[in-house]
């Protein structure tokens, strides 16, 4: 069966612990995040040694969660008072060394919006249009890959397929290259108490970017990471200096995690919804002109990222409660998309239909909007308007597996099952194996199946406006 996400038993405040990652190995906690809304929507969570022994606030309300987005510097990305330039957006402090005020996600406005200058035109919502045929194809490849076995990991053969592979073409990663992002960006967020294995993952990735850096210097291309090889920033001053060498190996960092992690969460995550709400798939099959509102349905109830942190840089109020400048401040995500004060009585539902849906999956205004949404909301659509085409009697096989993270809502292992039925593309046939690992992963990248490349070569994102 499917984890579920509720939960019966009545909440107290000393039982709430949201560094206790075995909790979110188990579940999504909607039950504390109700518990909260109701009575305590900005909350002080108390310090544990999981907290570096520092107390953080908890935000859960939707109306809350707004306003610090809508706040501008008030509440920084990167940085505080008394805490000499560390920061970020996770939990815990990282040094100014590992991204405040170097990387876009870490960065507040200006510096912030002039990185996302260097990169957004990749983005924009016609560019993104113009990757659909190819995407499409793409999709109907990796389905190929397990029609015919009648069974696999959702999550690895199906969900994180297509945006690794969007990803990659976008920013330039060679097609042989490519099963390296699945692992990085798996280490380096996707649930582990050991943290050497992620800042490994992370040099690594660095390390890669710089040699990806040199081979477009020397044989450009019309993707994203030839641009910001020759990409300037313009300084408050007016001046103009090019990225150094740490900024661009982390705008590769973020874009390779932002641009896959998230998407295959919302994916998986997605199915186990329709998993656990078969009249609800049994309307897609029967409605698909029902995408738009199904993609937005599947975005809010998903909530792949668990929180973003602010840090306050003034003393300010918040729901009642007075924060201090210098003060963590977490924005949980997964409940403000289940705030019956926004959403209403059906807050806690599955409805593919739902409309008005201003869900914060994408965020909730403000400066750091995704810069991804718009090829998100694609790659969702066309996986699970290709999913209702070519195996519409999936279903769950076995126990699924979260992963040991509260950063995002990630899952590890979805095994399905379904009829067997042919590959629509004759050179994408798994010839009956069952292997779910690597090579299966890297046949697919490597394939020179030429209208693949075909259809990708002609709508990179980057060369046209």
């Amino acid at each position: 069966m499917a984890i579920t996400t509720q939960e019966t038993t009545e909440v107290r405040f000393e039982d709430i612990d949201f560094t206790n990652l075995d909790v979110f190995e188990q579940r999504s906690p909607h039950d504390w995040f109700r518990f909260l809304r109701e009575n305590a929507p900005v909350w002080k969570h108390p310090a544990n040694e999981r907290s570096n022994n520092e107390p953080f606030w908890c935000v859960t309300s939707y109306e809350h969660i707004q306003q610090v987005h809508r706040a501008g510097t008030l509440y920084s990305h990167q940085t505080g008072p008394g805490r000499n330039g560390a920061g970020g957006i996770t939990l815990n402090d990282q040094q100014p060394t590992e991204g405040p005020g170097i990387q876009m996600a870490t960065t507040d406005p200006p510096k912030h919006t002039r990185y996302r200058k260097l990169v957004n035109r990749g983005f924009t919502p016609r560019v993104v249009h113009r990757l659909t045929d190819a995407f499409r194809l793409r999709t109907t490849a990796i389905l190929d890959q397990v029609t015919p076995l009648g069974s696999c990991d959702f999550v690895t053969r199906i969900a994180a397929e297509l945006p690794l592979i969007a990803i990659a073409e976008i920013v330039g990663v060679p097609p042989e290259d490519r099963a390296l992002l699945f692992d990085w960006s798996n280490r380096a967020v996707g649930g582990s108490d050991d943290s050497d294995d992620a800042h490994a993952a992370l040099f690594e990735m660095g390390i890669y970017a710089h040699g990806l850096t040199e081979r477009k210097r020397q044989e450009p291309a019309d993707d994203l990471w030839t641009k910001l090889t020759e990409a300037v920033v313009t300084m408050e001053d007016g001046s103009k200096v090019e990225l150094t060498e740490t900024e661009r190996d982390l705008f590769f960092i973020q874009l390779v995690i932002a641009g896959n992690e998230t998407t295959r969460n919302s994916i998986s995550k997605g199915m186990l919804a329709f998993f656990d709400n078969p009249d609800q798939w049994q309307r897609w099959l029967e409605h698909p002109e029902l995408t738009d509102t199904m993609v937005d349905e599947v975005l809010r109830y998903s909530s792949p990222v668990n929180f973003f942190r602010r840090t306050a840089t003034a003393d300010t109020e918040l729901g009642g409660q007075h924060i201090a400048a210098g003060e963590r401040v977490l924005l949980w995500y997964p409940s403000g998309n289940r705030d019956e004060a926004e959403f209403g009585p059906t807050a806690d539902s599955f409805d593919i239909g739902r409309t008005p849906n201003h869900h914060m999956a994408f965020g909730a205004g403000g400066a750091h909007f995704c810069l991804g949404a718009n090829l998100a909301r694609l790659e969702i659509k066309i996986v699970f308007e290709e999913l209702a085409k070519r195996i519409p009697d999936i279903r769950l096989s076995g126990e699924v597996q979260r992963s040991r993270t509260n950063f995002v809502d990630s899952t590890a292992r979805i095994p399905v099952e379904f009829t067997p039925s042919p590959a629509l593309l004759e050179s994408h046939g798994t010839n009956g194996r069952t292997n779910d690992g690597a090579n299966e992963r890297g046949s697919l990248y490597n394939n020179g199946h030429g209208p693949l490349n075909d259809v990708a070569g002609s709508t990179c994102p980057v060369g046209g406006s």
